[in-house]
């Protein structure tokens, strides 16, 4: 019996992925990857290792979750050593804990080798903290891709009035959505906020403005990007450190 790895790549920058993460890939016989993680890292790999791309986009999956489920399993049933290498955190909108639950229903031997997540590290980059003690004492991580339910209601009046930083994953098809909801529960529209496009890489780009406004900011970039929402945005005036080419310069991801 072989065995899986869970692996988090971090946020796209190949010098932030872990020392522990890096071992993984450099022993591996199997590697899953995603598509938001920096392929440089492939080249870690042994010569004889099999790379097996598993990317997603939008309604379009080159491996839905099913068969990735199975495929990690049945390699690591041939006695193989398995990497589900993914971006960020594997435990963080990154399905690992589907995958591990599958692997651990049928009897193969797992770990869970954590990543720096994109609210974290993209944010540093943009030199913005998403904590600090004169700002903000509580951060939540969003997922932009909503559903419905009966505690809508009670979530977002959650979020608007009880966190000081919102930090949001994958929002830039539904932000219309969000801000309307977070202002309608009580939200200040002129909260600060940010976008920032392509995070901890050399396309980086960071655009600010306020709660109400951040429709026409991310009309302006594309994906990957990450929303912050909250006072600490201010900060980044004083604490931008990480040099950004312009806006025209985005390519599209």
């Amino acid at each position: 019996m072989g065995k899986l790895w869970l692996v988090g790549a971090g946020p796209g920058d190949i010098d932030l992925i872990t020392v522990k993460g890096l071992r993984s890939i450099q022993q591996a016989d199997v590697i899953l990857y995603d598509r938001l993680i920096n392929e440089q890292l492939l080249a870690y790999a042994k010569p004889d290792a099999e790379l097996i791309y598993c990317g997603k986009l939008p309604n379009n999956h080159a491996m839905p979750q099913d068969a990735i489920n199975h495929s990690l399993v049945h390699y690591a049933k041939q006695g193989k050593q398995v990497v589900r290498l993914k971006g960020g955190d594997p435990f963080v909108f990154g399905r690992g804990g589907e995958e591990a639950a599958f692997a651990a229903k049928h009897h193969v031997s797992f770990e869970i080798i954590p990543g720096i997540t994109s609210a974290i590290s993209v944010a540093a980059f943009a030199g913005i903290p998403l904590t600090h003690r004169n700002f903000s004492s509580s951060v939540a991580f969003i997922t932009g891709h909503t559903q419905t339910g009966q505690d809508d209601a009670r979530k977002w009046q959650a979020l608007a009035l009880g966190i000081d930083t919102l930090a949001i994953y994958m929002g830039v098809s539904n932000i219309a959505y969000i801000v309307q909801q977070l202002i309608t529960h009580g939200k200040d529209p002129q909260t600060p906020a940010a976008v920032i496009y392509a995070g901890t890489t050399k396309q980086q780009q960071t655009l600010t403005g306020t709660l109400e406004s951040l429709p026409s900011l991310v009309k302006q970039l594309s994906n990957p990007s990450m929303i912050i929402i909250g006072a600490v945005v201010t900060l980044r005036e004083q604490l931008q450190w990480f040099v950004e080419q312009s806006v025209l310069e985005c390519e599209p991801v």
